[in-house]
């Protein structure tokens, strides 16, 4: 269990170390969506960009909830492996691959069935909906691959393992990439070209993650016979997953009335803030990586009682977010321009996108603290806690502020508003409780 573990050695490098392939892999996936809009936006134009950006916080909503439990299963394995407890972690591991196939079935047949109403609720323009729901409805038949990906990719993580991920990442994103390309030029399949691409490479990095894990030689190898539920590690994964996804799925449909308040200014506000919904989920990439290598150092170190180790690693994680938030949003609010035009050059997307990045990228630190304590806490057990400060200021006061600040001021900006106002209220609560932690107490049953 050595050459993996977070419980030794100096504890700066092992944080870094672990955290750069995450950002990595991350980095690749966002390409599957990334390439998705850019080709899109490139060959077919606005309306086909903003089918393809309307679906974006939907989807989210759909598969939020399974990447919840994927993380509560990470911290429950994370802690047997620092604890070197070999049955309880040869149990959790088994027990998350049987709930991703039972989670993967679920979300293909609830997506596929609610997609065009939900889009409707939204109020997605008329004359983008037959592509948004056509997008959907394929994104959402590649479910079982990308709900086994989160889960397996997940397992490995927890383990100290980032770099496997990665590597299949690489392959499946280069794929989808090729897919986009090759659909949308030579067979003329229009926007269901990026969701077909997309699904067929996540199907492609999944069996290689599952190839991987049936391959390992130590207590951490997958065996296909032992795939099955045990009821005492699903209560703990359980326990652990359900209010983290809970709360992306809260944070989800948040999101949503943000998006149909974004809807109700026509479609090229659409395609603006999809753009610029691409280009944050590739700058923010490295706070979120430090955020989930916090949650497995918290976890791995509570599970061998490092408690020292637990408020050094912490602290640097904070402090390194902090700072690298902010380099990226003053650089996204000097260069958005440049960059929501490689995504569409068409004057008013820019306006949109420019808007919002100009906005709220300024704020950056306060997302950045919110994700990383939400992260420690998570893996010190007390993922009830971030459920409940983002439900009430990222779902409720959010939502509430639209409706109310949206009936006085019909400006878009006042929608982009929402965003820092929610980060910063929940930033002073994580803070307000961080400081009161008392680590030698924090222990997960």
């Amino acid at each position: 269990m050595e050459n993996q573990s977070m419980v030794n050695g100096p504890i700066i490098k092992k944080l870094i170390m672990f955290a750069i392939p995450i950002f990595l892999g991350n980095l690749f996936q966002q390409l599957y969506n990334t390439a998705d809009s850019l080709i899109v936006g490139n060959f077919l134009g606005s309306s086909a960009l903003a089918a393809v950006s309307s679906s974006g916080n939907l989807i989210f909503l759909m598969i939020g909830f399974f990447q919840g439990i994927s993380v509560g299963a990470g911290v429950v394995i994370a802690k047997f492996y620092g604890a070197k407890d070999e049955k309880r972690l040869i149990s959790s591991i088994h027990t998350t691959v049987a709930l991703a196939f039972i989670c993967g079935v679920f979300l293909t047949v609830f997506g596929i069935i609610l997609a065009p109403k939900i889009l409707v609720l939204m109020g997605t323009p008329s004359e983008i909906m037959n592509n948004s729901v056509s997008y959907f409805r394929i994104y959402f038949i590649g479910s079982l691959a990308f709900v086994l990906y989160n889960f397996l990719t997940g397992i490995m993580q927890a383990i100290g393992d980032s770099k496997h991920p990665l590597y299949y990442l690489i392959v499946s994103s280069v794929i989808n990439v090729i897919l986009d390309i090759v659909f949308i030029s030579f067979f003329h399949m229009g926007v269901a070209s990026a969701a077909w691409a997309t699904i067929i490479s996540q199907f492609i990095s999944c069996i290689l993650c599952f190839a991987h894990l049936t391959k390992r030689e130590d207590e951490c190898h997958l065996n296909l016979s032992m795939i099955k539920i045990d009821f005492l590690s699903l209560k703990q994964i359980v326990s652990q997953g359900l209010p983290t996804g809970f709360q992306n799925s809260i944070i989800a449909f948040a999101n949503v009335v943000v998006q149909s308040h974004i809807n109700s200014f026509g479609k090229m506000a659409v395609a603006g803030s999809g753009s610029y919904s691409k280009i944050e989920g590739f700058v923010f990439l490295p706070v979120l990586s430090m955020a989930f290598a916090l949650t497995t150092f918290i976890s791995q170190n509570l599970g061998a009682k490092e408690y020292d180790r637990i408020k050094k690693g912490a602290k640097f994680g904070l402090i390194c977010s902090l700072v690298l938030a902010e380099l990226i949003g003053v650089v996204i609010y000097i260069f958005s321009p440049q960059l929501i035009s490689l995504f569409d050059s068409t004057k008013e997307v820019v306006y949109y996108g420019t808007l919002q990045a100009r906005t709220v990228s300024l704020f950056y630190f306060l997302l950045s603290f919110s994700h990383c304590i939400a992260g420690i806490l998570r893996g010190a057990g007390k993922s009830m806690v971030p459920m409940i400060v983002m439900l009430v200021f990222w779902c409720i006061i959010r939502v509430s502020y639209i409706t109310v600040a949206v009936s006085i001021v019909k400006s878009i900006q006042t929608v982009y508003f929402a965003y820092p106002l929610t980060w910063g209220l929940s930033s002073i609560t994580f803070l307000i409780y961080y400081l009161k932690i008392d680590w030698e107490k924090v222990i997960i049953e």
